[in-house]
């Protein structure tokens, strides 16, 4: 699948079967993720890759909309240095890793810890870390009923040029 193509069908999903990730498949997304670019090429980012089923469910509850992922097979945490806040090098890599798993027939999903100190506490993170956000992977379920695609803005709309025009 060529990159225009994944970025473009990759939607994200709740639905995944409960077999476990094949670990190449893993290993693949995370090294994609590890490709990203970051400010100044100082990789802040870490990964935490939590499968335990136990620990699923209880990074459920540190998010207001997280209460389904203690059945997915795999919740990957972007976690970063509190005072860097470099949120937009943890977004680059989180795309990556989401555009690595569609090419793979991985599906996923973005979800975001709101509730920090519980989330530490879940996983083991120091508190100079925080963890922003998540992806759910996993292999994927039976399709929801089709529904279209929630349609985007157009370019004229979107893009401005050289000037912002009201």
């Amino acid at each position: 699948m060529d990159a225009q193509h994944a970025i473009i069908t990759k939607r994200d999903t709740r639905s995944f079967r409960s077999e476990p990730v094949p670990d190449e498949q893993l290993t693949a997304v995370l090294k994609a993720a590890r490709m990203a670019g970051s400010a100044k090429n100082a990789q802040l980012t870490r990964l935490v890759v939590v499968t335990d089923p136990e620990t699923k469910v209880e990074l459920a509850g540190c998010g207001d909309f997280t209460s389904w992922i203690g059945t997915t097979p795999v919740v990957v945490v972007f976690a970063i240095p509190v005072e860097e806040g470099r949120l937009f090098d943890v977004g680059r890599m989180a795309q990556n890793l989401m555009v690595s798993a569609h090419d793979q027939g991985l599906a996923t999903c973005p979800i975001t810890f709101h509730h920090q100190d519980k989330m530490r506490e879940a996983i083991g993170l120091p508190a100079d870390m925080e963890g922003p956000m998540g992806v759910v992977l996993g292999i994927p379920g039976p399709p929801a009923p089709a529904r279209p695609r929630a349609p985007r803005i157009p370019l004229d709309e979107l893009v401005h040029h050289e000037r912002w025009e009201g």
